[in-house]
């Protein structure tokens, strides 16, 4: 594993590594990514093979000049080019018909791909000295959480990688917004960091998925992460959604009946609400008044509670402004869909 920013011989050894058909692991502004030859059908393979995930799970394929991506696919709809213009280099795939060169395995045997063009300086490096195209799902075991540093990708994927090159802990922490161009209205397929009200401020006409709010296990997916179950800890997660009051008051009844049974439950609360619980091992996501605390720590969170035996998780949940949508569609997979809702008692 590389430590800090990497040197010029690190990237260029990298790029090589990734151009022989080997895997790189590398740091975006969203997640780090399990990196090989979007071109060669055995690299994706071997990604595959890796991560333990099913090879009907696309692959995104990260570009690093714009003029590359005339290269990939088969056309450019309007409104793919004017978020291009506005959101790339950034936390944006866009899904839109391949062309010949993708091979299928890269794409999950579907004729479309999915494209983005990553904002993060080390990533563009590796791109760039890769021959420009990389395929990169997120650099963890398969349904694991997210990794957000190079630590979690060493913990999860070790020997199975070829290189880990250490950027320090990334930026987002979730990954990107997914919009698919493929239908005549543009689909979000998985929100993040740019929402779907900015999507519609730019395009007009987006809808959401309705895939994302339940699970199809007979559908094929167009989209990374949009089928099978992810971002799990070991424990079972459950969400309880409420007022605050009676959301606290429910995780602490838990906790304290696990406490008496010799059990020890973990809780995901907020700044504003950790000192509120008494029982547990109790972690703090971030500060409901910085919404993007809460998107970056979720993945860290979530994994530092597999060092616990805990018989159960519950969470808060975290209904944001902006950000909401991305963050409580990662804590749903990852739960399973649990859901609790509480209601305050009326006196």
């Amino acid at each position: 594993m590389t430590a800090g920013h990497p040197d010029e011989e690190t990237l260029a050894r990298a790029g090589r590594i990734l151009k022989e058909g080997g895997l790189v692991a590398f740091p975006t502004e969203t997640v780090y990514g399990l990196g090989g030859n979007a071109l060669d059908p055995r690299a994706s393979m071997k990604i595959y093979a890796a991560k333990g995930r099913p090879s009907d799970n696309p692959l995104i394929v990260h570009i690093a000049e714009m003029e590359k991506l005339s290269e990939i696919v088969a056309e450019i709809p309007e409104g793919a080019k004017v978020l291009a213009e506005k959101y790339w280099p950034g936390p944006l795939t866009m899904i839109l018909p391949k062309a010949d060169i993708v091979p299928k395995e890269t794409t999950g045997g579907l004729d479309s791909v999915a494209v983005r063009f990553p904002s993060d300086p080390i990533a563009q490096a590796l791109i760039k000295a890769a021959g420009g195209f990389v395929a990169a799902p997120s650099a963890n075991t398969s349904g694991r959480p997210s990794p957000t540093t190079a630590g979690h990708v060493e913990e999860d994927l070790g020997d199975a990688v070829d290189m880990i090159i250490d950027g320090g802990q990334v930026g987002i922490g979730l990954e990107s917004t997914i919009v698919d161009f493929t239908e005549e209205i543009p689909v979000v397929l998985r929100p993040g960091y740019i929402s779907l009200e900015m999507l519609r401020d730019t395009l007009g006409e987006v809808r959401m998925d309705q895939g994302l709010i339940k699970s199809d296990s007979t559908v094929r997916p167009k989209a990374p992460g949009m089928k099978y179950r992810h971002y799990a800890p070991k424990a079972d997660l459950s969400i309880v959604e409420g007022d605050t009051d009676a959301v606290v008051a429910a995780i602490n009844s838990y906790a304290a009946q696990a406490e008496k049974q010799g059990l020890q439950v973990g809780i995901i609360a907020t700044d504003e609400t950790m000192e509120r619980y008494p029982y547990g091992v109790v972690k703090s996501i971030g500060s409901r008044e910085d919404e993007e605390t809460i998107a970056r720590h979720l993945y860290e969170v979530l994994r530092d509670f597999d060092q616990y035996q805990v018989s159960a998780i519950y969470s808060e949940a975290f209904y944001t402004p902006r950000m909401g949508q991305a963050i409580m569609n990662r804590l749903l997979k990852a739960a399973g869909h649990k859901i609790i809702k509480v209601q305050e008692e009326k006196q």
